[in-house]
């Protein structure tokens, strides 16, 4: 039996894959309707160890507006793996009830288990700190429809850098784009991981790290926005003495370009004021739109669906 394709790093997909997903994507903006039976007769399970509400029910509209079923299991309290049930015989068992498989985990490597074992498509919906390669789909369409492209642009990655999953998924998927430059915005604690660094240093790519948002606001096309994450820290008093390090307010936007697009993969806490929503350049909750259209896009790839 051919093991079925699944995703679990944004490495899974070439560029030219992504660029056919974007442009899906961009058909499917334009004409819902006609994708509304697409996977009529399909079923998608969702299994989610760790809180999720955006990735989740964006995983499931996206079925459900190709045609699609969904079923869900959305507390890992209420499901066999509180019982003790491994990660393996889970996936096992479930891809015998459903079509293709999204599932996040709070340990990083288990959606490469779950690939393994699944008899049907798995998608990584975040595993730990590692990777998120669905809501780089979402960033990448959303940065190309809100600037036009996907090189040549001042990329600003501010917030929790080293556990910051999304941004490990970002920083992989725009290396492959040329003459981008990246500006890492971090407290010392949450700079970005070692492996991530090495990756920076063997592309040869323009990269900088500084501790200061105001210092990086005047050069950036796109502000990539990240909350410092409270379910990643083993000591409460560090998260707190670093949980407001950057706050995005109207203030800090004074010097930015008038085009700059702000980014965020949500949810928010406290590091983009809500006086910043109405500003035209916030894109961050087009890009939940973005979002469901990609996911759209990637499940009829890896159900062969045309």
């Amino acid at each position: 039996m051919t093991k079925p394709r699944s995703v679990v790093s944004i490495l899974d997909l070439t560029t030219d894959e992504i660029e056919m997903l974007m442009n899906t994507a961009d058909d499917i903006e334009a004409d819902p309707e006609k994708y509304s039976s697409k996977c009529k007769g399909k079923i998608l399970s969702t299994i989610f160890f760790e809180p999720s509400t955006r990735t989740r029910l964006s995983f499931e509209s996206a079925m459900l507006s190709l045609g699609g079923s969904v079923i869900s299991t959305a507390d890992s309290k209420s499901s066999s793996a509180a019982k003790g049930e491994s990660v393996s015989d889970t996936v096992r068992v479930i891809s015998n009830y459903a079509d293709i498989i999204v599932m996040r985990h709070p340990k990083e490597g288990a959606p490469v288990v779950a690939a393994m074992k699944s008899l049907v498509p798995v998608i990584n919906a975040g595993d730990g700190g590692h990777f998120h390669p669905t809501q780089t789909l979402a960033d990448l369409l959303t940065i190309r429809r809100t600037k036009g492209k996907l090189s040549g642009l001042t990329i600003g990655l501010c917030g929790d850098l080293m556990f910051g999953r999304t941004v490990h998924s970002l920083i992989e998927a725009m290396l492959r784009y040329p003459d981008n430059r990246y500006i890492m915005i971090a407290p010392n604690e949450l700079r970005l991981p070692e492996y991530v660094r090495e990756t920076l240093d063997k592309s040869g790519v323009n990269w900088e790290e500084t501790e200061s948002l105001e210092y990086a606001m005047p050069e950036l096309d796109v502000l990539y926005m990240t909350r410092v994450q409270k379910e990643r820290f083993f000591n409460e008093e560090d998260y707190i003495r670093l949980k407001d390090t950057y706050i995005l307010d109207e203030e800090k936007l004074k010097s930015a370009k008038s085009d700059l697009s702000i980014l965020h993969p949500l949810p928010r806490v406290n590091e983009i004021s809500v006086a910043v929503d109405d500003d035209p350049r916030a894109k961050y909750f087009y890009q939940t739109l973005c979002g469901k259209q990609m996911r759209m896009s990637l499940i009829m790839l890896l159900l062969g669906i045309q």
